[in-house]
């Protein structure tokens, strides 16, 4: 299982100071992501996940500059999500030094938006979605009736998605269906969200989950990359 380490970007620097050292006064901390990313692939990290605040909320890139700084640091996989909405910006993100592109469930809503997104990106391209049913349903959707998980992900799947980012809100993610997915569609799950221990990445291995995203608790310190990548492998 794939550990991805996280960085919000926002005007430029990280959202979440990084500073693991933070309970012990150990280290100096940064909120420059090139930075950032530089230590976790370092620590062992070979795919990093940037996420553009400002573009979300623009609904267009904002922070591709940095994504060119970072990409002129390392030399792994970046895994961009935030203001990718069509298939121009992915574009552009790529052309920024991005190499992945998470595009967002009001994209996969539009199948002709969803398409020109695939012809961009192939087998780059993921989703992201919040899995919970209470979550999809309140999704202002276009069609008359919300689609289960099952149907949306079956429908995705035969537009030519192969990957997929589900967050959780915070909660713990449901281990049953994602066990159900694995099983139902050739598919890579990353899971973004909702794992504050070792515990919860071992039941995830065991899984099949096919990458953890984490952001805060590595940022902070809550937990040590080298231990989980160690538990992960």
């Amino acid at each position: 299982m794939q550990v991805i380490p996280s960085i919000d970007l926002e005007g430029g620097r990280s959202r979440l100071v990084f500073w693991p050292g933070a309970a012990t006064g150990a280290g100096a901390p940064t909120d420059r992501p090139e930075q950032i990313a530089a230590r976790f692939v370092d620590q062992g990290a070979r795919i990093v996940h940037l996420i553009d605040f400002d573009g979300a909320r623009a609904g267009q890139p904002r922070n591709l500059e940095t994504v060119a700084r970072i990409a002129a640091r390392v030399a792994v996989p970046l895994q961009l999500a935030g203001g990718l909405e069509e298939a121009d910006a992915i574009r552009l993100a790529f052309a920024a030094g991005a190499t992945r592109a998470v595009v967002s469930l009001s994209v996969a809503d539009d199948p002709e938006r969803l398409g020109d997104c695939v012809a961009a990106a192939g087998d780059w391209l993921a989703v992201g979605l919040d899995p919970r049913p209470e979550r999809l349903a309140a999704f202002p959707w276009r069609r008359h009736v919300p689609p289960a998980l099952d149907d949306l992900v079956g429908e995705l799947v035969g537009a030519g998605v192969r990957r997929f980012v589900l967050s959780h809100g915070g909660n713990e993610p449901d281990l049953d269906r994602l066990r159900q997915l694995r099983r139902a569609f050739d598919i890579d799950l990353l899971v973004a969200g909702g794992v504050a221990d070792i515990s919860t990445i071992v039941r995830l291995r065991d899984a099949g989950v096919a990458g953890v995203i984490l952001g805060e608790p590595l940022l902070t310190g809550a937990l040590d990359l080298a231990t989980v990548l160690e538990t992960a492998a």
